[in-house]
C-alpha cells in the first residue's frame, strides 16, 4: 500500500540574485516526505538543505516548480492563506528556540493558539506536556530553564496545534549531548506514538540515526538517501559527498 505524502517538492528550484550574482540554491528537486515518518535532510554546507525546508514550510518561495503540503499547492496561495496554512498545518522548531523571554513556558507553548484565538484541547495539552516532561516547569521563563528544556518547550509549542507536519531546522545545534538525546528521543516518540510527521535538517550523523530516512543534498540536488540509517552509514555517505565535486542527482523515490 502506497504511503500518504505529507509534503512534496515537484521540480523545485530556488534561485537568488541575477546574472553573475545568481546562486541556484535548489536545482530541479523532486522528493516526497511521507506521513508518519521522521526524515532527516543532510548535506555539505551550502547544499540547499535549509532552503528546501524553508520552501516546504512556506517560509520561502519557489522560483520554479511546485511545493505541496498534503494536497495543497503552496505556490498558488496568497499571503493570507499562506499565513493560515503555517498557523494551522505546519509546526516549526528552530535551533535558536525562538521563545518569548517574558512569557512562561506554558504561555510560550500556547502562544500560537492564543494568536489564532483558539483554546488548547485539554487531553492533548496534557499528553504533550507529559511527553516533554515539563509539567514542573510550566511557570518558569526561558532564562530559568536549561537549553534542552527550552528546546522541549519549542517542540511542545510546535505540536500543540496538531500540525500535519513539523519542520525542525538544526534543533539540537545549540545543545549538549544529554539535552540532544532528550530532544531527539522526544521527536522519535512523536512519530512512533502520536503518528506525527517530522522533517529535520541536521549535520549530525548521531541525530540522523534517530530517523527513519535520511535524504542527502549536494549542489542543490537530491543525490542519495538511506533507510533505517545508522550513524556510521550516514557518516560514510557524507564522506562520499565531500569527496565528489559534483554528484549526479538520484532518481525520485516514489
Amino acid at each position: 500500500m502506497a504511503q500518504a505524502v505529507a509534503a512534496r517538492a515537484d521540480h523545485l528550484s530556488r534561485v537568488y540574485g541575477k546574472d553573475l550574482a545568481e546562486v541556484r540554491a535548489l536545482d530541479d528537486v523532486s522528493i516526497d516526505f511521507y506521513a508518519g515518518e521522521f526524515t532527516a535532510v543532510m548535506g555539505p554546507s551550502g547544499s540547499g538543505k535549509s532552503t528546501l525546508m524553508h520552501c516546504l514550510a512556506a517560509l520561502d518561495y519557489a522560483t520554479d516548480g511546485q511545493v505541496y503540503v498534503g494536497d495543497t499547492e503552496l505556490t498558488g496561495l496568497d499571503d493570507k492563506r499562506l499565513t493560515g496554512l503555517r498557523r494551522d498545518r505546519i509546526g516549526f522548531v528552530f535551533q535558536a528556540y525562538n521563545l518569548v523571554p517574558t512569557l512562561s513556558a506554558e504561555e510560550n507553548i500556547l502562544l500560537p493558539l492564543a494568536i489564532a484565538g483558539r483554546k488548547p484541547e485539554p487531553v492533548w495539552f496534557d499528553t504533550v506536556i507529559d511527553a516533554v516532561d515539563l509539567r514542573d516547569r510550566l511557570r518558569h521563563r526561558p532564562n530559568e530553564m536549561s537549553g534542552g528544556q527550552q528546546q522541549r518547550v519549542a517542540c511542545a509549542r510546535a505540536l500543540m496545534s496538531r500540525p500535519a507536519i513539523v519542520f525542525a531546522d538544526e534543533p539540537t545545534g545549540n545543545l549538549d549531548s544529554q539535552s540532544t538525546a532528550e530532544v531527539l528521543t522526544f521527536l522519535r516518540r512523536c512519530v512512533d506514538e502520536f503518528d506525527q510527521t517530522i522533517v529535520m535538517v541536521t549535520h549530525d550523523p548521531l541525530a540522523a540515526a534517530y530517523t527513519d530516512r535520511v535524504v542527502f543534498l549536494d549542489d542543490g540536488r537530491v543525490v542519495a538517501e538511506l533507510r533505517t540509517p545508522t550513524a556510521e552509514g550516514v557518516l560514510e555517505q557524507m564522506k562520499t559527498l565531500q569527496s565528489v565535486p559534483s554528484a549526479a542527482p538520484a532518481p525520485r523515490q516514489a
